[in-house]
């Protein structure tokens, strides 16, 4: 008994596929589960970041950088797999620790997930904002920007700063929208990210079906640009510290762990859409990163919405191309603040259950069984971080929490095949211990290639998390208390 203590994976199978009404309801299938997945993968990541990255770290190789990123993703996903089979539980990474790694890792991986999804949303609808406000200027429309950006950035030598602005309102609202759309309702909010994620893959499809023909290969030469003399600028560190940068776009893919408690047969359904999720956006992100560096010179791709930049500075004829990616890119960022802020609710919700937070966060709403409590704190405080808080100081964050809690997930197949071995495993990882392993250290090497001060911060947001642990967490633990009565 104690900060090591474990859960059971009898006791975690129970919770999730008990009954009762603080149950959440089954409702979701493989194109739905799947749908959150490309839902919440595919936003700012490639809508705006691969150009920052192409313009910065690696050239054209920003494609290589999408593939390292995918292949430890693909480890994570094997080892994901494997817990979602056994344990179709509201927690993902969070609740695997809980039953391999021990009460103070789960909840240091739980308060790392904030780093994944409620930073996510805000950072998500701050794109939207810039997307949107663009848009408007371009019909005529210019809105103010004392209410369209935050009141802070964040300087060359990482001082907080303050700007001309005073609120970025319609990033708090397009994040207040989302989470009324999610009080209705999981498979309400479901279906309309569905249509919104198809609409977003044909668009991108057609992107790199209609581009590739105005490609210049000589953009893409040299592939792989000298470095600039500093680790990260250029080179093969480029391609590394791009592949570590690019994480960020690749992290809704397991949303569709998150969603396991309310997936009908989630033994199959959850693997699939794990596998289906990844795969899609894999392809759909080195498609795109090829066609837009092959349609201009990468240097000039620094801009907040590099696919549409690429697409004017290449001179293509086809006008319907360009307004299509503009509304998809604005209509597809809807979709990543959606499912990003189901992923913070049904962290909120498993640890809430577990005692580590107030219970009122697990509450469930009784006609339409969605944790109701925790979608409005989510919404409410993703909304005010978006309004607010400088779009830098956030992007750091979440790459380097997200890669911790993968690199836990891996860790912990290792760790459950040896304490656990004849437990029943629906999905089996395979080639253990090569792949879980390999999903350790392609994690960890990404997180060395981050600058220091991406470590400093998270040093410091596991340190706040302690405290909070140290002055509830570990007191109202459900666990500890039961363990104590025997």
């Amino acid at each position: 008994m104690g900060i090591w203590s474990r859960k059971t994976v009898g006791t975690l199978c129970n919770e999730a596929l008990g009954e009762g009404p603080q149950q959440l309801k089954r409702s979701l299938g493989i194109v739905g589960l799947t749908a959150f997945g490309v839902g919440c993968t595919i936003g700012a990541g490639i809508f705006s970041l691969t150009g920052d990255v192409a313009a910065h770290q690696a050239g054209p190789a920003v494609t290589l950088a999408f593939v390292l990123a995918s292949i430890a993703c693909f480890f994570a996903g094997l080892c994901y797999a494997e817990f979602a089979a056994m344990v179709p539980i509201a927690g993902s990474a969070y609740s695997y620790a809980y039953a391999t790694l021990g009460e103070l890792v789960a909840w240091i991986i739980g308060w790392s997930l904030m780093l994944e999804w409620l930073f996510s949303a805000s950072v998500v609808a701050i794109s939207w904002s810039g997307y949107v406000t663009a848009a408007l200027k371009d019909l005529g429309i210019v809105v103010p920007a004392a209410i369209a950006s935050s009141p802070f950035t964040v300087d060359a030598h990482d001082h907080l700063v303050r700007t001309a602005g005073y609120v970025d309102l319609p990033a708090v609202l397009v994040t207040l929208g989302c989470m009324a759309l999610l009080l209705y309702g999981t498979k309400a909010s479901a279906n309309v990210n569905t249509a919104i994620v198809l609409a977003k893959v044909l668009a991108l499809a057609a992107l790199i079906a209609v581009g590739a023909s105005y490609v210049h290969v000589e953009n893409w030469h040299p592939f792989v640009p000298t470095n600039a003399g500093q680790f990260g600028h250029f080179g093969w560190s480029g391609v590394a510290r791009g592949a570590a940068t690019l994480f960020f776009a690749y992290i809704g893919f397991d949303g569709v762990s998150t969603l396991a408690e309310e997936a009908k047969n989630p033994q199959r359904t959850v693997p699939w859409s794990l596998f289906a999720s990844l795969f899609i956006c894999t392809v759909l992100y080195v498609g795109v990163s090829l066609v837009i560096t092959g349609l201009t010179d990468y240097r000039g791709l620094d801009v907040p919405d590099p696919l549409y930049y690429a697409l004017n500075a290449s001179h293509m004829p086809i006008i319907w191309l360009k307004g299509m990616i503009a509304i998809v890119a604005i209509l597809g960022l809807i979709s990543v603040v959606l499912a990003s802020i189901v992923g913070q609710v049904r962290i909120f919700f498993a640890m809430a259950r577990d005692g580590l937070l107030p219970p009122v966060l697990g509450r469930i709403d009784k006609h339409r069984h969605t944790p109701y409590v925790g979608t409005l704190v989510t919404g409410v405080v993703a909304a005010a971080t978006a309004g607010f808080a400088p779009l830098g100081l956030l992007g750091e964050l979440i790459s380097i929490g997200t890669l911790l809690a993968f690199a836990v997930v891996c860790a912990g197949i290792l760790i459950l095949r040896r304490i656990a071995p004849e437990a029943r495993r629906p999905f089996r990882t395979p080639w253990v211990p090569l792949v879980p392993i390999l999903g350790v250290l392609s994690c960890v090497a990404l997180m060395l290639s981050l600058p220091n001060g991406t470590w400093i911060r998270l040093v410091l947001w596991v340190g706040a998390g302690l405290g909070v642990y140290a002055l509830y967490g570990r007191r109202h633990s459900k666990l500890r208390k039961e363990l104590a009565q025997r």
